[in-house]
């Protein structure tokens, strides 16, 4: 016996385990060489055995070709290489970047740029740097694995034309400033269509603008010129608000003295009237007795014109050198 034998022996080795005893008894049965068939082909049936977790679905294939789609759960399909099954997840969000790469996520975050992605004509012959992130996710699980053959790449090129195809659309100055939201939209609704026209499998949930800003060498005239134009309409922004502000309140003013010149004229004619009907009653009386009519119509006078003076009435009797009146007030 060998030393290595020997250790066999003595050591760990030397344990012969339970599979070893079942292996050896398999053998030296009459009926081992079937056994051992029997366990491979019942391992090779197991091995068809397959879980579709939630928010998969299973593509199984048969020879290359699609039979079945299977939902989430314990499902099974003939082993390979007869039958395979493919499980994208369906319901997951997925993006593409168009324009720059995240190198580090960070925090902070790095990125690397890619002008040859980035830079773009606008309709007013001016160049832009955009980058937009591209959400995506599989409508058609079978579309999506069998149709195209670099689904990402053909994505991101189909992103990028569709970019292209909507700034070329618009000027500069609706790009840097108000139409972003319109690009996004326009963008999107183009990206979709080329999609779908490739049977692609993709839906696109959302497309958004990460930068849009002039090339360096000229960003800084462009932002001047972006910020004038932020003022311009800051300015008109604040006028219209002053218009709608003054106007009504000045509708209003008029109203208000419209109605109160209306009142005042009302009360005009009924003061008139009645002063008319005023005079009108004197005048009756006085036809009866003028005398009378007179002086009290004198002394009434005489006290609405004077109506803080002490009034003396002397009679004119009283004749002669005589002191009339004596003041012998305070």
């Amino acid at each position: 016996m060998s030393p290595y034998d020997s250790r066999k022996e003595g050591g760990r080795w030397g344990q012969t385990s339970a599979v070893d005893d079942i292996i050896n008894r398999i053998k030296g049965s009459r009926y081992g060489a079937l056994i051992i068939v029997g366990m491979v082909v019942l391992l090779w049936l197991v091995s068809g055995v397959y879980m579709v977790r939630p928010g998969e679905q299973g593509i199984v294939r048969r020879f290359g070709k699609e039979v079945r789609i299977t939902s989430p759960g314990l499902r099974y399909h003939l082993p390979f290489p007869i039958e395979r099954v493919d499980t994208p997840k369906v319901t997951e969000v997925r993006r593409i970047e168009v324009g720059f790469r995240t190198v580090d996520p960070g925090p902070p975050a790095r990125y690397r740029f890619l002008p040859y992605e980035s830079l773009m004509l606008t309709g007013d012959e001016n160049i832009v740097d955009a980058q937009i992130i591209v959400q995506y996710k599989i409508k058609n699980a079978s579309h999506f694995l069998f149709n195209v053959r670099d689904i990402e790449g053909t994505l991101r090129d189909a992103s990028e034309a569709a970019l292209r195809q909507t700034i070329g659309g618009n000027t500069i100055d609706d790009v840097l400033t108000v139409g972003r939201l319109q690009i996004q939209d326009g963008t999107r609704k183009l990206l979709q269509r080329l999609m779908d026209s490739y049977e692609s499998g993709l839906l696109i949930t959302e497309v958004k603008l990460q930068t849009v800003r002039p090339p360096v060498e000229v960003e800084g005239a462009f932002k001047d010129v972006v910020s004038a134009k932020e003022d311009r309409e800051r300015i008109i922004y604040e006028a219209r608000g002053y218009h709608e502000e003054v106007i009504p309140r000045t509708k209003g003013r008029a109203r208000e003295i419209t109605k109160q010149a209306e009142a005042y004229r009302e009360e005009r004619i009924k003061r008139a009237q009645g002063d008319a009907d005023k005079f009108l009653a004197i005048l009756r009386e006085y036809e009866k007795a003028k005398e009378v009519t007179r002086k009290r119509l004198y002394l009434e006078t005489m006290e609405e014109v004077l109506p803080k003076t002490k009034k003396f009435v002397i009679d004119s009797e009283i004749k002669g050198n005589l002191l009339q009146l004596l003041p012998l007030g305070k």
